[in-house]
This record gives structure tokens, C-alpha cells and sequence, in this order.
């Protein structure tokens, strides 16, 4: 027997197995398992095998669901959402509590179903994962007793269809069921097919505290099980988590359906270490944010990206390192590393590997071997890397790490942002200014300085960029499972035009009356404005513009694909804009509303002229938009983050920032409020913008222009390409350096809704369609989701203390 002084001097580790005999014998009592539909239990008429990565056998058989299966939960969770949704917060919250509570009651049988069923070692189900899911339960029953006075003129969206990945079984089923239910909807949720044995654990907890019938439903199966959850006709909302590629399927197939959605996708997360970072803390980080799970996380630090002079250092202490880890069994509670989940994604990583060192890239492993039993891969890094191979491209998604070097903090933004991806990033530096700048210019929705992989039901995580959309976790992810009620307020009513552009009985025989003073209006052919300049057309075709009384009063540029490319382009030229101070954002909104101001009759004339309003309504809606400029004013520089109160010793905050080139394509009511309510708000964030106005009446936002060009806008941060709505509006959704859609309507619109919304897979950008007129109020809730909208959140780690 080894002495102290020869452990103590090696720091080897014996065995120190946890028991499966409690998870075995509950496998025993429910093998083969059905699903849990309607609160009870309903058989399954096929099966599959559940198989233990770390052996490679089979441990349970898991029910394949059906349409038919997928059919009976939605119906269970329509009908159980009539009461759910009525029940008070107070006792939504006492369900959710009761759930955490019987998840910490119940968490040793858990972490070992986990580790069992997805190969992770028992270390981090039993220290992270379940302790977070039981977290996520307690911290939403909070936000389900506050939703009454926290979340007015919201309502719970309805039934939700969740489908969530194999990396994190149960913590991704809290993230999803646990908002979800606090704001009132009932759920349809499919774990993967690999792991489903603690989502059937779970579904076992909500029928033992007696949660009522039909407020969750588990349904297990393959991919054909999600797609049937996907297409079901009775799904309010889909929540997604997983692969790119995936994501772009289910956007697809929902784009114009009508579906709410919210996708978590993949990452190529960079780490990038400055050479003032303490090495031996940043190996440990290294340790955990690509060996962590086997590297199987979506925001796995697989970029390491170092400053050149200390490069050749850290990787020869991750050599080092490397040589130490421990991989085998994962109920050994000594171990680091556990399974690959299956061996087709064992196959991916050992192909992406190979093809990096064809690419030309050095390949470090440590000397021993991998167990032969089960589906292990090595903790592996890569060097001699360039910033466009495949393997610092393309994600990996196992314990792979690429090294990539840079000079200057410039250079390290530029390569930290060279991806499609946008989920996580990690800045390794004892300059504290130098990491909070980088985090600002860093394209991710998670940043960590100084750490890695920290996560908390309190701070929402999500992705920019092909991560995806949607935040899941602290206030910020509870507006995915609420929408706006539908409630249209009388004073933005009032400043409608009638329908079809005439006014109504009260004002007949009216239509095209002008104020007395007024002078007619002069026949112009009002031009495109691009980067801050008017511009003719490319087509060198215009649309004429009939006024109220069908009488064509003007002419503007009909607009097309490449002039698009060019506002786009303008636009992103203009993304400094999101640099700029908020109070200069506020005072350049301010002094749009004064000229708009000094020039009031002359948009109120035009407001006539185009739709038959009286003067008097006119007049209210110039007043409404020079409002509103000032309303967006006040908030840019007031639309704060939060400080989220996560429980370890570390600040996180939550930044409010800019989405980038922003699309929007306006209504045709109220044609200058429409348009200043839905540009200011996205200006005003730092968003640069290309804006299609009204197609039947333009002549308002082409006179804006004029007010533009006197007003200290910077060039390209609005664009102006007027011509044909629809067609404008497919091309922008067609466009890679769209960031952003917004699409807005006097009614609904079901073909246009469906192409942009299919067309945004491309780059995954983020699409907005409204077509209710309560949209132009300026009601609290109406200007709340305007910011929400224009705005995405990063959230920023930064532990201390000594």
C-alpha cells in the first residue's frame, strides 16, 4: 500500500465509485417507459435502447413517440392551459417550489441517472447540474408570485413545445419548463433520444406533487418526435436548443405559422488570454472550458486565443496538464473527464481532428490511452492554426481546444469575432480595463473575465449571431414565454387613417383640405437616402403616389435589390454609431424632434394630402412622432442593465446592446408616426438601420429625410429605400448583413410573414412581425417592447475577491 508521502508527492487517485444500485433498480421498476401525456402514463408501442456511453450497453428502453402521442399531449396541455394560466402566481409558485424541493430531495438517485444515461462524470451532476436545475425551479417560483405586478399587459404566450439537447438532460429541461410554467404556459417537452432518463425522472417528481394533469407532458423519441411537436397546429411557442443546422430547420418549418420561437444553438466560443493573465489560473480555465463535459458544451471555450509572447508557455503547461487528467468511469467520483455520448459524435470529433492536421495543424495529446470499453475521446489541443481552418471554424463539440495568436487587443477582438457564431466568450487579463473593453467589443451574449462556464438561473444565456435567439434564464428569459395582449388603445386609434385612405362620414367631402395657410404641394420625385445622402434609384424607375381622392400628388424611387446591398452596406458602415455615447444618441434624437418641430405644417399637410385625415388628425399625429422622438430620446440613455444577484462573490451584469443593421419595413397607417415609432427606438440602442416606409404613402418619410440631413445624424445610420413592401421586405430577410427584421402591418399577413421568416435561416437573424395598431401607442408596455426589440443582452462575469 502506498505511503501518505508517496500520494501526497504523486497525487495519484485510487478508485472512488458511487454506487448505481438505487438508479439501477429504478431502471429495473420502469424499463421499458412510456410517456407521461395528461398526467399519467401512456405506453409506448415501440422502443429503442438507452445506452451508457461508458459501456457502451444498453441500461433502459425509451418509448418512441408518435404523432398520435405528440397529438394527445397537445390537446392535455390546450386543455390544461385554461386553468394553469388562471391560476393565481402565488400557487403556480408554490407548484415550482415544491418541484425544487423534490429535486434537491431526490438528487443523489438523479446525478447518477445522468451520469449513467449521458457518460458525464458524477462530479458535475452532482455538484452542478442537478443543484442548478433545482435552482432554476426555486429562483422562477419568485417570478411566477411577481408576474401580476412585474410583467403588466403581458400573458402567457400558451402551449410551448420544447425540445432540448443531450449535453445537459435534466439542467436544459429546468431551463425550459421552469420559465415557462411560472409565467402560466403549459408545456409539450422532448429530451433527447440519448438521454432521457431524468426528463422521465422528472416527469415522475410532477405527478408525486400532484402538478395538475396536462401542465407538462414528456414525450420521448427521435428526431421524427420533435418534428411532430414542430408542425403541430396547437403550439403557441417553440423553445430549441441545439446544433446550427438544426435551427435553421425548425425556423423554417415554422416561418409564418405564427409560432413564437426561441433558439439556443452552436458556438465556437473564444478564451483569449492577455499576457498579464496569472497561466496557472488560466490553465484551470482551459481545464474547464473545453474539458469540462467531456467539451461537450455549446459554450465551450474551443478558441484559445493568446497573446503571442506567452503562447509557447501556456501551451506547454496545458501539455503538462493534459498529462494529469483522469478519464474513465464516470460514477468514479476521482475522475475528470467522462464519455463521448454516442459513437457518431465520437466518429465527428476524430474526423474534424484529422482534417485539421491535413489543414496543417500540430496535434498535442497526453501518453495514455483511453479506455478501450465505451465511446472516449482524449483531451486534445491543436496549434499552429490559421484563423480560417476548419477546425477553428466549424464546431467541434468535444474536448478539443485550437490555439490561435494575436499581438494587440484589436487583433484579439477581430479573431474573438471571426465566426458565425456568437454564444460565449472568455477574457483572461489582470487589467480589468482591458477585459471590460474587450467584453464590450466581443460579438457574444455571454462573456466571462477571468473565468469560465459560470451559469445561474438569475442571468439569462443565450446567443448573437447563428447562436441563435432568445434568452433563457433571469427576467430577460421570461419574455420568451409571454406575449403582449392584444388591446388597442383608443389614442393611438384616433390617429389612424380610415380604411382604404378615405376618411370617415365625419369628415366626407373632406379629403384633401389643407390647412388655410397651406401651400399645394409640389411635384417632386423625392429620391432614395443612402448613407446620408439622396440617391436615385438603381432601376431608374419610380412609383406614383396617389393622394385621397385617387389623384396622384408625387412620385419616389422604386427601390430594389441592390439598392438594398447598398443601404446595407451604408449601414454597417455606420456601426460606430453603436459607439457613441448614449446621451449623443439622446441629443441627436432630440434635435430630430426640434427640426421635425419647426416643420410641423408642412408634414401635417402632407399627412392630408396622402390619406384624407383632417387637419386636426394630422396635426396629432406630428405632435405624436415629435413625442415619440423625445420619449426614445429620454431612453437611450436610461435603458439600463441589471446587476444580477447570483449567488458566488462575482458581478454579473446584464448590458443592453445594440443588435446591429437593423431591416424595417412600415405599415401604412399613420405614415410619419409609423415611421418615427419604429425608427427611433432602434437608433436610439445604436443600431444603424435601412427603412422601406409606407409603399402607399411614402411622401412623409421621404420628407424626413430633409430633417435628417440637418439634424447631425451620422451617415448610414438611417437608410431610406422606398418602393414595393414586399418585395423590399424578402430581400432585406435575404440579406446575410441584415442582423434584424422588423416587419409591421395593418393586418396580418400570411404569406410575407412565412418568406421573411424562412428567409432569415440564412444567418439566423432575428425576425419581429407586428401587425397590431396598438404597436404606435405609447403606452409603458408598447415602449418596453420597442427597447426589448431593439436591444440584445450580454451578459458579463467578473469574479472577486482575493
Amino acid at each position: 500500500m502506498a505511503s501518505v508521502a508517496y500520494i501526497l508527492q504523486t497525487m495519484e487517485y485510487g478508485p472512488a465509485p458511487e454506487s448505481a444500485a438505487a438508479a439501477t433498480d429504478w431502471l429495473a421498476a420502469h424499463s421499458p417507459f412510456g410517456h407521461f401525456i395528461n398526467g399519467q402514463w401512456v405506453a409506448a408501442n415501440s422502443h429503442f435502447d438507452s445506452i451508457n456511453p461508458a459501456t457502451a450497453k444498453p441500461i433502459a428502453r425509451i418509448g418512441q413517440g408518435t404523432a398520435a402521442n405528440v397529438d394527445a399531449a397537445v390537446n392535455a396541455a390546450q386543455t390544461a392551459f385554461l386553468s394553469w394560466s388562471r391560476l393565481s402566481g402565488h400557487k403556480r409558485a408554490r407548484y415550482l417550489y415544491a418541484l425544487a424541493r423534490s429535486i434537491q430531495k431526490q438528487s443523489r438517485l438523479l446525478a447518477v441517472l445522468e451520469s449513467m444515461d449521458n457518460g458525464k462524470p458524477i462530479r458535475e451532476t452532482r455538484d452542478l447540474d442537478i443543484p442548478l436545475a433545482a435552482r432554476h425551479f426555486a429562483y422562477h417560483a419568485g417570478w411566477a408570485q411577481l408576474q401580476a405586478t412585474e410583467f403588466p399587459g403581458y400573458e402567457p404566450v400558451g402551449v410551448a413545445g420544447q425540445i432540448i439537447p443531450w449535453n445537459f438532460p435534466l439542467l436544459m429541461l429546468a431551463w425550459k419548463i421552469a420559465p415557462a410554467l411560472a409565467m402560466g404556459n403549459t408545456v409539450i417537452l422532448k429530451p433527447a433520444e440519448f438521454t432521457s432518463l431524468t426528463a422521465l425522472a422528472f416527469a415522475e417528481i410532477c405527478e408525486q406533487i400532484g402538478l395538475p394533469p396536462g401542465v407538462v407532458n414528456i414525450v420521448t423519441g427521435d428526431g421524427r418526435t420533435g418534428e411532430a411537436i414542430i408542425n403541430h397546429v396547437g403550439i403557441d411557442k417553440i423553445a430549441f436548443t441545439g446544433s446550427t443546422e438544426v435551427g435553421r430547420i425548425i425556423r423554417k418549418a415554422t416561418a409564418g405559422s405564427g409560432k413564437k420561437l426561441s433558439l439556443e444553438l452552436g458556438g465556437k466560443s473564444p478564451f483569449i488570454v492577455f499576457d498579464d493573465a496569472d497561466l496557472d489560473s488560466v490553465v484551470e480555465g482551459v481545464v474547464d472550458a473545453i474539458w469540462f463535459n467531456q467539451g461537450e458544451v455549446c459554450c465551450a471555450g474551443s478558441r484559445l486565443i493568446v497573446q503571442e509572447n506567452i503562447a509557447e508557455r501556456l501551451v506547454d503547461k496545458l501539455r503538462a496538464r493534459m498529462e494529469r487528467l483522469r478519464l474513465g468511469d464516470p460514477l468514479d467520483k476521482a475522475i475528470d473527464m467522462g464519455a463521448i455520448i454516442d459513437p457518431v459524435q465520437l466518429e465527428k470529433i476524430r474526423r474534424l481532428v484529422a482534417q485539421g492536421v491535413e489543414e496543417g495543424a500540430v496535434l498535442h495529446q497526453p501518453s495514455w490511452q483511453c479506455p478501450t470499453e465505451g465511446y472516449y475521446y482524449p483531451p486534445t489541443v491543436l496549434t499552429n492554426i490559421a484563423p480560417a481552418s476548419t477546425v477553428a471554424q466549424e464546431e467541434i463539440f468535444g474536448p478539443v481546444v485550437v490555439v490561435l495568436t494575436f499581438r494587440t487587443p484589436a487583433e484579439a477582438v477581430a479573431l474573438a469575432n471571426n465566426t458565425r457564431y456568437g454564444l460565449a466568450a472568455s477574457i483572461w487579463s489582470e487589467n480589468i480595463n482591458t477585459a471590460l473593453d474587450l467584453a464590450r467589443g466581443v460579438k457574444a451574449g455571454t462573456v466571462w473575465i477571468n473565468s469560465t462556464n459560470l451559469f445561474d438561473a438569475a442571468s439569462g444565456f443565450g446567443g448573437y449571431r447563428e447562436s441563435g435567439y432568445g434568452r433563457e434564464g433571469g427576467r430577460e428569459g421570461l419574455f420568451e414565454y409571454l406575449k403582449r395582449q392584444k388591446v388597442v388603445s383608443p389614442s393611438s386609434a384616433a390617429l389612424l387613417p380610415t380604411t382604404n385612405g378615405h376618411v370617415d362620414s365625419h369628415h366626407h367631402g373632406h379629403a384633401d383640405r389643407l390647412p388655410d395657410d397651406a401651400m399645394p404641394v409640389l411635384d417632386r420625385t423625392p429620391k432614395l437616402f443612402i448613407k446620408g445622402k439622396q440617391s436615385r434609384p438603381d432601376s431608374g424607375y419610380s412609383l406614383s403616389i396617389s393622394g385621397a381622392q385617387g389623384r396622384q400628388i408625387g412620385q419616389v424611387g422604386d427601390g430594389n435589390r441592390k439598392d438594398i446591398r447598398n443601404a446595407v452596406e451604408a449601414a454597417r458602415a455606420a456601426e460606430s454609431w453603436a459607439d457613441a455615447t448614449a446621451y449623443n444618441r439622446a441629443q441627436i434624437l432630440y434635435y430630430l424632434a426640434e427640426n421635425l418641430s419647426a416643420r410641423a405644417a408642412e408634414f401635417v399637410t402632407r399627412i392630408c394630402a396622402q390619406t384624407g385625415v383632417s387637419p386636426a388628425q394630422g396635426h396629432t399625429e406630428v405632435e405624436a412622432a415629435i413625442e415619440r422622438l423625445f420619449i426614445f430620446g429620454a431612453w437611450a440613455d436610461k435603458y439600463d442593465g441589471l446587476a444580477h444577484a447570483t449567488p458566488i462573490r462575482n458581478l454579473s451584469v446584464a448590458l443592453n446592446e445594440a443588435i446591429g443593421v437593423i431591416g424595417i419595413v412600415c405599415a401604412d397607417e399613420s405614415p410619419l408616426l409609423g415611421f418615427i415609432a419604429a425608427v427611433a427606438p432602434a437608433v436610439a440602442l445604436g443600431n444603424t438601420i435601412v427603412v422601406v416606409p409606407s409603399e402607399r404613402f411614402p411622401l412623409s418619410a421621404t420628407d424626413f429625410y430633409q430633417v435628417i440631413e440637418t439634424s447631425d445624424v451620422p451617415p448610414g445610420v438611417i437608410n431610406i429605400v422606398t418602393g414595393r413592401r414586399n418585395a423590399l421586405a424578402q430581400v432585406l430577410a435575404d440579406h446575410n448583413d441584415v442582423d434584424a427584421l422588423w416587419v409591421f402591418s395593418d393586418a396580418p399577413q400570411a404569406d410575407l410573414v412565412a418568406k421573411v421568416e424562412a428567409a432569415s435561416i440564412t444567418n439566423m437573424k432575428r425576425t419581429w412581425i407586428a401587425h397590431n395598431a396598438d404597436w404606435q401607442s405609447a403606452s409603458h408596455e408598447t415602449i418596453a417592447e420597442y427597447l426589448r426589440q431593439a436591444s440584445q443582452v450580454k451578459n458579463i462575469w467578473a469574479p472577486y475577491g482575493a
